[in-house]
């Protein structure tokens, strides 16, 4: 890392992600279980469709928020016009958007079999996430992660305590699952309301804004944000229309196996996600102080590194999906471990996609980042159909392995695509990490195969899911970590590479 400050955040981060994890998967465990598949799968679809209504009315503008609030952090009336008025409009336009939807009984055609007090609850629980996100990324730009991950850390343990007293009082439904996010949103919130005041930036001073201001602050995001309004609609639009044809065409289960693949595959990427943030607030200070070279190290050095990391959980998670599928689902979701396996591996382009992302926003070509964007998201709606649709409609009927392949495929163009643009305007070699990519993936799912073969049919182990599963775990990770340190150069990695692993493995330990 290039400096301590770097260090520490990033490895508060890690902490909280790493617990995180754990909580999450006994929570989810719990989840999957109470609601079941259907219910799950509701949830899913819901919160899905409002927060890609809640990214179309965002345009953007939160990673502007963060970028402009990351160079120039004493100005508090950017929270002002974004947390006073712009949040507050786009809410009102998410109530005005359900009432017209609600009244001319749209919902039951855009939103098949959902109940509406689901959908009303649903559209609560997207302002709250809205809201709490642009808080985290206050948190983030004041440079005040350690605290807000241990809020974070605290909010998770009491939401699996929360859960499971729901589950074992057998009163983990629907709407008991909303009112548990309202209560986490609620504690976030005010622990970084808190936390930001502890450290000079307080929230109770003045939200006032004149005209002269309000017009200043609309002038500065339409330049920054306005490429991105209609690849915002797209983005909606695609991303709707996929979650619609599942629901239509496969149902709520569907629906829940797809949510517990995705949830799997954001497991894996967890890790990695840690660093995207606090590297997205350097590349927008380095850019500020136009320093291109800066920049251009710290692409390559963390774009490689950190692929790999995500790799080394997403390829053993891909090996091993039909034991995660049942240890955190239980039998009824035994038909998710074929996108169970294509989301493991999503996960991988997901932080590429993140980390790309972070060098547009903070070089400002939100133009070229909107095009591509387009491109392949209209390139990739007829490949939706094509793997959701039932036979009888021209379809492969694939249903929600149908939808985790075609995000995955889709992604995987995009990222190299937006990749090789990032690459040339850093002047650096694309050829490389595409290779990179191939050759860490290959490498990795081949060891975890091998030692599935080898615990699994070997020792006879493959009726033992737990047991074959940790040490399938233990192999897998002795033989990637004894490369890594050996031959760095394997996976793109070098001895300095190896020995910051090593040492944050060292404090993880002992924290």
């Amino acid at each position: 890392m290039p400096d301590d400050s770097l260090k520490k955040k990033y490895l508060a981060k890690l902490s909280a992600n790493i617990t995180g994890i754990l909580i999450g998967l006994v929570s989810q465990a719990f989840i999957m279980r109470g609601l079941g598949p259907s219910d799950f799968g509701n949830f899913g679809y819901l919160s899905s469709f409002f927060t890609k209504i809640v990214g179309f009315f965002d345009m953007g503008t939160s990673v502007g928020f963060y970028t402009k609030l990351s160079q120039r952090q004493e100005d508090f009336g950017l929270i002002s016009f974004y947390m006073g008025f712009y949040t507050v409009l786009v809410s009102v336009f998410m109530v005005i958007f359900l009432f017209g939807v609600q009244f001319s009984n749209l919902y039951q055609t855009i939103l098949p079999q959902q109940e509406l007090i689901y959908i009303y609850l649903a559209l609560i629980w997207a302002i709250l996430n809205f809201i709490t996100q642009s808080l985290n990324r206050i948190a983030d730009a004041y440079g005040i992660t350690v605290s807000t991950e241990l809020a974070r850390i605290m909010q998770k343990m009491m939401g699996m305590i929360i859960i499971a007293l729901l589950f074992f009082m057998d009163q983990l439904t629907l709407t008991h699952f909303f009112l548990y996010h309202y209560f986490l949103f609620l504690f976030i919130g005010l622990a970084i309301i808190y936390i930001s005041g502890q450290n000079g930036y307080s929230f109770f001073r003045s939200w006032k804004l004149t005209i002269f201001q309000i017009k200043a602050y609309i002038s500065e995001f339409y330049h920054y944000c306005h490429p991105l309004v209609i690849s915002s609609v797209v983005v909606l639009f695609v991303g709707i229309i996929d979650r619609w044809m599942l629901q239509e065409f496969g149902g709520s289960e569907e629906q829940g196996y797809f949510t517990l693949a995705y949830q799997i595959g954001a497991v894996y990427f967890l890790v990695a996600s840690a660093i995207i943030p606090l590297l997205a607030r350097q590349f927008a200070i380095s850019f500020e102080d136009k320093d291109i070279q800066a920049m251009a190290g710290s692409f390559h050095r963390y774009i490689l590194l950190f692929f790999f990391v995500t790799a080394y959980f997403s390829c053993f998670g891909a090996v091993e999906a039909d034991k995660v599928s049942l240890i955190l689902g239980g039998a009824e979701y035994s038909k998710a471990i074929s996108a169970v396996i294509i989301m493991s591996l999503f996960a991988m382009f997901q932080f590429l996609g993140q980390f790309n992302a972070s060098v547009y926003y903070a070089t400002e070509r939100t133009k070229l980042y909107r095009n591509i964007g387009i491109s392949c998201n209209i390139l990739g709606l007829p490949f939706s159909y094509l793997f959701i649709a039932p036979v009888d409609k021209l379809g492969l009927n694939m249903g929600a392995t149908g939808l985790a392949l075609k995000m995955t495929l889709l992604t995987i163009i995009t990222v190299n695509i937006r990749l090789f643009f990032n690459t040339r305007f850093l002047k650096l070699n694309f050829l490389r990490y595409l290779i990179h990519q191939l050759w860490i993936a290959s490498l990795l799912l081949g060891i975890a195969a091998f030692t599935r073969f080898l615990i699994d049919n070997g020792f006879g182990l493959s009726q033992m899911i737990i047991t074959s599963f940790l040490l399938n775990g233990i192999f897998y990770s002795v033989i990637v970590f004894l490369l890594v340190y050996y031959w760095p150069s394997l996976f793109g990695l070098n001895k300095n590479d190896t020995h910051y692993i090593l040492q944050h493995l060292k404090i993880l330990k002992n924290s």
